[in-house]
């Protein structure tokens, strides 16, 4: 089964975004070829939901980053080798019968332009292979890990088939003879084929592998342990937002016995910062990728659901409040179809009036709370809701970002405390800005 994000979870934890700036994709996007940049994306696509991928492929990125391991390929080899595997034309086959007067007269005056891009091709396949077989004998002599050998092997197998290694006693990579280019393109191009192509993904994961190592090791991520599924462990130490300039950390921990976080705090107290961090590190610890945190250990989960800037929907006619109850209905479909999931609501009903966002918020987090296969985090502004809930539910785990005040100003700590926010200090920052003020003076004039 594939992990699931649908598209407000992505946009809601920027994991891409429109232009691909300022979102955790770009973050790790450092690959130096067209063909790596393709597979980092398709990774961020598909996320991975079972324990040994994901533990390997992270294993894999830690290795090059222990490695400290430079990407040993100039980038534009790869295009020149791409167009050169696509022309499959017969018709472009190289003939050694064909090198008579006539041809080395249009060689001679520049006129024999396919030949010539054949021939770059050719050097550029023979470039590739002779640099990957120093790379991968180097990395081999001082110890590949077990979990990158298998790819490794794979390498080594192309590299020393029949057809491919040939080419590694070459000499001359700058210029072949005629009888030279077309003895390779017949191998290159038609018999050794699809052994380049898989050599070639196999680079370009490589590539990957290089770039998020160098991320991680330029930041200071740690690599998440992933756990079997089913035991709803989550335990994230110094947890922080990529893409904040000097954030503040947290950590949480949660297992089957609190499963339900139910997170309380004043407007800018930080908690669509927590949640959004939290969601992000749950997604590229399902990647297999290092996290912004000092230490995650985590079960394995089946998708990732987040609800933290829903718009209203024009189009369809939904004010926000049936947007949000549309979403929740989509969430509680997804839960009765599929257990094991992770499920994110910033301020549950916001759209409507307290009353009802009151009756509605405690129906629902009960609900939810009955769950035991997911794992929720739920925010709200509605204190009362939480003190209700603490009496009904005994798996729900109180945490708030509390707001110290000095004087008439608010300071915002940033840091997670047990317990429910008793803080309302609305009508403060109102005063502190002078709008009442403003609006009495308006009325004067």
């Amino acid at each position: 089964m594939a992990f699931k994000a649908d598209k407000q979870t992505i946009d809601d934890l920027g994991i891409f975004t429109k232009n691909r700036e300022n979102s955790v994709y770009t973050i790790f996007n450092k690959t130096l070829t067209n063909g790596g940049a393709r597979i980092l994306e398709e990774m961020f696509l598909y996320p991975l939901s079972e324990e040994s991928k994901i533990n390997e492929r992270g294993m894999v990125i830690r290795y090059f980053q222990e490695n400290s391991a430079t990407f040993p390929f100039k980038s534009d080899l790869f295009d020149t080798i791409e167009y050169y595997l696509s022309n499959t034309d017969n018709r472009s086959r190289i003939s050694a019968h064909e090198d008579n007067l006539e041809r080395k007269f249009r060689s001679a005056v520049g006129t024999d332009t396919d030949y010539q891009l054949l021939h770059k091709g050719v050097i550029s396949v023979i470039e590739m292979v002779k640099i990957a077989n120093d790379f991968f004998k180097n990395l081999q002599s001082k110890g590949l890990s077990e979990y990158y050998k298998p790819q490794a092997d794979a390498i080594f197998d192309i590299i020393n088939s029949e057809g491919i290694s040939c080419c590694l006693n070459e000499k001359n990579t700058k210029r072949l003879s005629y009888s030279q280019t077309a003895g390779y393109d017949q191998e290159f191009r038609y018999n050794s084929r699809e052994q380049l192509l898989r050599l070639l993904t196999l680079i370009y994961h490589l590539d990957v592998y290089i770039a998020v190592a160098c991320v991680s090791r330029e930041r200071g991520y740690s690599f998440a342990k992933a756990l079997p599924a089913g035991e709803n462990i989550f335990n994230i130490e110094n947890l922080y937002h990529p893409l904040i300039k000097n954030p503040i950390s947290n950590s949480i921990n949660i297992n089957n016995k609190n499963n339900m976080i139910f997170l309380t705090g004043a407007n800018m107290a930080g908690k669509s910062t927590f949640m959004k961090a939290f969601g992000i590190s749950a997604y590229l610890a399902h990647m297999g990728f290092p996290v912004p945190a000092a230490s995650m250990e985590f079960s394995v989960q089946n998708g990732l659901f987040t609800t933290i800037n829903l718009p209203d929907n024009i189009n369809m006619g939904y004010s926000h409040f049936y947007a949000e109850v549309i979403r929740v209905k989509k969430v509680a479909e997804s839960i009765n179809r599929s257990k094991n999931l992770i499920v994110i609501f910033d301020e549950l009903f916001r759209g409507t009036n307290v009353k009802d966002a009151y009756d509605a918020t405690v129906a629902v987090t009960e609900a939810f709370a009955a769950n035991k296969n997911c794992i929720f985090i739920i925010s709200t502004h509605i204190i009362e809701a939480g003190e209700t809930l603490r009496e009904r539910c005994d798996n729900i785990y109180f945490i708030n970002l509390p707001t110290v005040m000095e004087g008439s100003q608010p300071l915002y700590t940033f840091k997670i405390a047990e317990g429910i926010t008793s803080d309302r200090h609305g009508m403060i920052i109102i005063n502190n800005e002078g709008i009442l003020e403003i609006l009495k003076n308006v009325k004067k004039a």
